[in-house]
C-alpha cells in the first residue's frame, strides 16, 4: 500500500510514467555595447547587429544584421564595398526608417533623390540622445532623433525603441516609433510610395533583376499574408510580408510584421525584386490604380503637439514562409507576445 502511495505521488509530481523532468530553457542573452557612435548587440555571444547613430548617415540604421550562422542578411552597400553588390540608392542603409514628404521636406532620398514627385529638398533624422540600452533575455534601445530641414529647422522629434530577442529558429527585432509633431505646428506626411519603415536584403536574396541593364540578382521570392508573390506583392495590402532565398545550400528569410494597430492596417508593402523591402501607410494614391488621379488619398496629419506610433516586428528566420511558421508567429505578435 505504501510502495502504492509513493508511486501515486510521482505520477502527480512527475507526470505520467516515462516522463522525463527537464529544466525550463533559459532565454538567450543578449548583449548591448555602447560605442561612440553605435550599439553593438550580441545574441547568445554572436554579433548579431549594430544600432549606427552617428558616422554622418542622414539617419540611424541597423548594419550589419546577421544570421546565427553569420551570414549577412542586408546589404552592405554604402557602408561597405562588397564585390558583386548593386550600388543604386545609396540612402538604402540595411535598416532604416523614413519618408519622402514630411512637411514638404523629403527625408527618405537623398541629393538628386530618384523620384520626381519627391520634394527637392533633404531632410535628415538626426540622433540626440540614447535613452536606455539594457540587456538580458530581451535587449532594448530607446533613443530620441530630430528631423532637420536643409535650413536647420525642426520638423518634428521621435522616440524609438528597439527591442531584440530569439526564437526557437531565428532572432527578432521589434521596433516602435512615436513620432510627435512640434506644438505650434502640425506634421504632415504626402502620398508617396518612397517610405517608410524598411530593408534592403542583401544582393543573393534579391529576386532576378536588371541594374544599369545588366542581369543580375539571386534567387529570392517574396510572398505576402494574402498569397501575393514576387512582383505582384509590391503595392498590394497584408499583414505580413517575406523575402527568402537559398544561399549556400540553405534557405533564410526575413518577415516584416505589421502591429494591428498601426495606421491604415494591413499596410502596403514596397517590395521590390531588386531587394527594397518596406511596409508604408502613406502611399496609398501610388499603390493602387482606382486612386492614381488622387495624389492626396494616403495624406495623414499629425496635430500640432499630437503624435503618431508606428509598430513593426521583423523575424530573421531559417527555412521559407511555411517552414517558419510565419502565420503562427504573426499570430503571437498580434496578441502581444
Amino acid at each position: 500500500m505504501k510502495t502504492r502511495l509513493l508511486h501515486l505521488l510521482a505520477v502527480a509530481i512527475l507526470g505520467a510514467p516515462g516522463a522525463v523532468l527537464t529544466a525550463a530553457t533559459p532565454a538567450t542573452p543578449v548583449t548591448l555595447t555602447r560605442e561612440f557612435d553605435r550599439v553593438r548587440v550580441e545574441i547568445g555571444g554572436a554579433l548579431f547587429t549594430q544600432y549606427v547613430f552617428a558616422d554622418g548617415a542622414s539617419r540611424p540604421y541597423l548594419h550589419p544584421i546577421l544570421a546565427r550562422d553569420g551570414t549577412p542578411l542586408t546589404r552592405d552597400f554604402p557602408m561597405k564595398e562588397t564585390p558583386g553588390e548593386d550600388t543604386d540608392h545609396p540612402w538604402h542603409r540595411s535598416f532604416w526608417f523614413a519618408h519622402s514628404m514630411m512637411n514638404g521636406i523629403d527625408f527618405w532620398n537623398e541629393g538628386t533623390g530618384d523620384n520626381a514627385r519627391s520634394p527637392k529638398e533633404k531632410g535628415r533624422s538626426e540622433h540626440t540622445i540614447l535613452l536606455e540600452t539594457t540587456s538580458g533575455p530581451v535587449g532594448v534601445i530607446r533613443a530620441r532623433n530630430r528631423w532637420v530641414a536643409p535650413d536647420f529647422r525642426t520638423i518634428c522629434h521621435d522616440e524609438r525603441k528597439l527591442r531584440f530577442h530569439a526564437g526557437p529558429d531565428g532572432n527578432f527585432v521589434d521596433f516602435e516609433i512615436t513620432i510627435q509633431a512640434l506644438p505650434d505646428k502640425p506634421l504632415h506626411f504626402g502620398d508617396n510610395k518612397d517610405g517608410t519603415m524598411a530593408l534592403r536584403v542583401a544582393q543573393w536574396m534579391t529576386m532576378p533583376h536588371k541594374m544599369q541593364g545588366k542581369e543580375t540578382g539571386g534567387k529570392g521570392r517574396i510572398v505576402t499574408s494574402t498569397g501575393h508573390r514576387d512582383d505582384d506583392a509590391w503595392g498590394k495590402r497584408a499583414a505580413w510580408a517575406d523575402y527568402h532565398a537559398e544561399h549556400n545550400g540553405k534557405v533564410y528569410g526575413i518577415a516584416i510584421f505589421d502591429h494591428p494597430q498601426n495606421l491604415r492596417h494591413p499596410t502596403w508593402w514596397m517590395a521590390r525584386g531588386y531587394g527594397l523591402f518596406g511596409a508604408n501607410p502613406f502611399g496609398w494614391h501610388d499603390y493602387e490604380k482606382e486612386f492614381a488621379n488622387d495624389p492626396h488619398k494616403g495624406d495623414h496629419t499629425v496635430p500640432a503637439g499630437g503624435s503618431l506610433t508606428l509598430r513593426y516586428r521583423f523575424y530573421f528566420h531559417n527555412g521559407d514562409e511555411k517552414a517558419a511558421k510565419l502565420a503562427a508567429r504573426y499570430a503571437e505578435y498580434a496578441a502581444g507576445k
